[in-house]
């Protein structure tokens, strides 16, 4: 196959998946999101490989991006980003609890926990999300595939029955972005 075509078929692929999406879930998010914002919560992000990327650049966007040189962003911290914690963690425990023993120690009733998997079933993605749930820590699963275990144990699943992991993460970086446009849209005054 050439390049051309290649690339043709991915971007048609990744067409396809924006254009069959249920964007309810993300909606709702937003709605989470700008309620944690109002009441100062935390949030938390997670994932792993590409999606551990993802909930970096989430992090910052919702952080230092949005809402640029004011207290009005959100408190969000990147669990994977701390290789330090999460190098300790994996060695001394196991790589299972590498977040579920952050959110553990940083997480507070009330404050929102967002994990981003391809396949759902991760054992560290899934030790947090039980992690939360034993803390009344809010849980939103971006998930692809089938959802896989996280389905259930989300509070808020965001489902994207997308079976090819790179459009995956490309729908994860698309949420955050509609996020950020989201939450800076609900706070700029309508023009008349």
């Amino acid at each position: 196959m050439n390049h051309p075509t290649l690339f043709a078929d991915y971007a048609a692929r990744l067409t396809h998946a924006i254009s069959m999406a249920d964007w309810s879930g993300v909606s709702k998010l937003a709605d989470l999101l700008e309620l944690a914002r109002r009441e100062r919560r935390q949030v938390f992000l997670c994932g792993n490989g590409g999606s551990a990327a993802n909930a970096i650049h989430w992090a910052n966007d919702l952080t230092a991006a949005l809402f640029k040189g004011t207290r009005d962003a959100l408190r969000t911290h990147a669990l994977p980003a701390n290789v330090a914690v999460m190098s300790c963690l994996a060695n001394d425990l196991s790589y299972e609890v590498a977040f579920s023993q952050q959110l553990r120690v940083l997480g507070e009733p009330g404050d929102l926990l967002i994990v981003l998997s391809g396949s759902g079933n991760s054992p560290n993605i899934l030790a947090a999300l039980r992690e939360a749930r034993n803390q009344g820590i809010q849980s939103v699963a971006v998930l692809g595939f089938d959802g896989g275990a996280a389905m259930a144990l989300a509070d808020h699943p965001v489902h994207f029955p997308v079976h090819d992991m790179q459009i995956v993460e490309d729908l994860q970086v698309v949420v955050g972005h509609m996020l950020m446009r989201q939450l800076a849209a609900m706070h700029t005054p309508p023009t008349i």
